[in-house]
């Protein structure tokens, strides 16, 4: 019982401190939604360049069919293999068709990195090696000739994984990366490109962290040089325990990857690896689904093979914490079943003392309800009942003394056999004065709490209609009428022996009065809206 206790007391913690997403996740999320959209620009961009590429076998102008090839692939460099070994091709061939042996070594180069985005490490090393007399190559040329070379070897390191091989790798890959330097103007993003890859890659993790950030801060980075160096900078960060800049970096590239479509990439793959060790597995597991959803659609061999070494594990993570979940639920109802059973027991038992009890505490409830029940009352009273009480206890109290006297005076004048003196003393007491007393003494207190109500009720009306007040008088019966009703008396019956009319005469002046006003169906509404003061 204990342990259940500890159970739903943890769960019921974990639920009310839980932490909310981070933001930068969040919006990972937000364009992982849009995803479909920016692949869509792309096919857009594509079938743009798929009409140029007509045009020109029409009018046969090779070199703008060359470049329209090159424009192509570079639409699929990142996006497709198939696609864009295809359009390679076709302008390898229009570069072997003009005789340019330059337009060739690009198209060459160009070839070589699909071929090693795709995992083809030995057929890109291959090409890149078919390019004979590199020196006659523009700068341009000769350092993507040297950088693509350089990663080429750095990612085969990469992939082998073995130390017998990878020193070998490294070392050629840094031979010519060196040679990119060397050639880079210091102030370009294609020079801190290739300063921060060579960092990365000979261990320099201090050095990396710096010329990637630097590079990052100083420079505008067009959309792929971006998504590299911050996947770069958060590969760094996590390498050294930074986990939260780490996973920072990494989405920022995610999303950089998304917004320009790039599907062959690592940043997805390493942000999934990173959330899985600080134990969000759920997205973890979204994210390498994704990142292995990518690398299929590109066919990227070598990044199939090393999403599916973590696959399983994140995913088998998954389930196992669905399953510790399931397993928690299932104790949490087994404790619910049994607080249930004994909640119930102590019902039983209160049932059954309350029900003994309950006889003597019967009147005690019903006094407490009924003293409720007038605090409830008297906190609804207003202004407008406190004025009335005030003035109707008076006037209560003026009459049952005015009784008092004249019962007493009348017994004294009865045993007294005065009958003669009993008439005429009954006879000084004036019915219809005292109405008119009480009519006067309602209409002053109506209209010292309701000062506008004549001007308001005579609104309501076309000027013909109007009601008039004849002197000495404060309201007449028909407006007296609707003052009852906008103090909340709107029963006829009452409102008819107040007034001393007869119910069908009140129905009478409701219904002609009403008749006259500007509108009919919202007249009582509006008669109720009139303000006090």
């Amino acid at each position: 019982m204990k342990q259940l206790l500890s159970l739903l007391f943890l769960l019921l913690t974990f639920s009310l401190f839980a932490k909310g997403n981070d933001p930068i996740l969040e919006k990972l999320d937000a364009e992982l939604q849009k995803k479909d959209f920016y692949v869509k620009k792309k096919y857009t961009a594509i079938k743009e360049l798929k009409t140029h590429v007509e045009k020109f076998i029409l009018s046969k102008d090779e070199r703008a069919l060359y470049n329209t090839y090159m424009s192509l692939f570079n639409e699929y460099r990142s996006f497709k293999y198939d696609s864009a070994y295809y359009y390679i091709e076709q302008a390898k061939d229009v570069a072997l068709k003009l005789k340019e042996p330059e337009l060739l070594a690009k198209s060459k180069i160009k070839e070589g990195f699909v071929l090693l985005s795709s995992g083809l490490f030995k057929e890109a090393i291959d090409t890149l090696s078919s390019i004979k007399n590199t020196e006659a190559l523009d700068l341009k040329t000769q350092y993507e000739y040297f950088s693509v070379k350089a990663r080429a070897y750095y990612d085969l390191a990469d992939y082998t994984r073995d130390p017998r091989y990878n020193v070998n790798y490294i070392q050629k890959g840094t031979e010519y990366i060196n040679q990119a330097i060397a050639i880079a103007d210091t102030n370009t993003n294609d020079y801190w490109a290739v300063v921060s890859l060579k960092r990365m890659k000979q261990q320099d993790r201090k050095g990396a962290e710096f010329a990637f950030s630097y590079w990052i801060n100083n420079y505008k980075l067009p959309v792929e040089y971006y998504g590299i160096a911050t996947s770069s900078l958060g590969y760094i960060y996590s390498e050294q325990g930074l986990k939260e800049k780490g996973i920072y970096y990494l989405t920022l590239a995610a999303i950089a990857d998304i917004k320009n479509a790039t599907k062959e990439t690592v940043a997805l793959r390493n942000l999934a690896n990173e959330l899985f060790k600080t134990g969000k597995l759920e997205k973890a597991n979204k994210y390498i689904n994704l990142a292995m959803d990518d690398a299929t659609f590109y066919d990227a061999r070598h990044r199939k093979i090393e999403i599916s070494s973590i696959l399983p594990i994140i995913e088998k993570a998954q389930l196992n914490k669905i399953k510790d979940k399931n397993d928690t639920l299932e104790n949490i109802v087994i404790l619910l079943a049994v607080l249930a059973a004994i909640i119930i027991v102590f019902l039983v038992i209160i049932f059954r003392q309350l029900k003994e009890r309950n006889a003597s505490r019967k009147a005690m409830a019903e006094s407490y309800t009924k003293l409720k029940e007038m605090n409830v009352s008297l906190s609804e009273a207003n202004i407008i009942k406190e004025e009335y009480i005030a003035y109707f206890i008076k006037a209560t109290s003026d009459f049952i003394n005015k009784i008092d006297h004249l019962q007493k005076s009348t017994i004294q004048k009865i045993i007294s056999k005065k009958t003669d003196e009993v008439i005429t003393s009954l006879k000084r007491y004036n019915v219809k004065k005292e109405r008119e007393n009480l009519f006067h003494h309602f209409d002053e207190i109506f209209l010292r709490l309701f000062p506008t109500f004549i001007e308001d009720f005579n609104a309501l009306f076309p000027d013909d209609h109007k009601t008039i007040i004849k002197k000495g008088e404060l309201l007449n019966t028909e407006m007296r009428l609707f003052a009852l009703y906008r103090l909340g008396i709107q029963d006829s019956t009452q409102i008819a022996d107040f007034l001393e009319l007869s119910v069908s005469t009140v129905y009478t002046y409701k219904t002609r009065i009403k008749s006259k006003s500007h509108s009919k169906d919202e007249f009582e509404d509006k008669i109720m809206a009139i303000k006090t003061i």
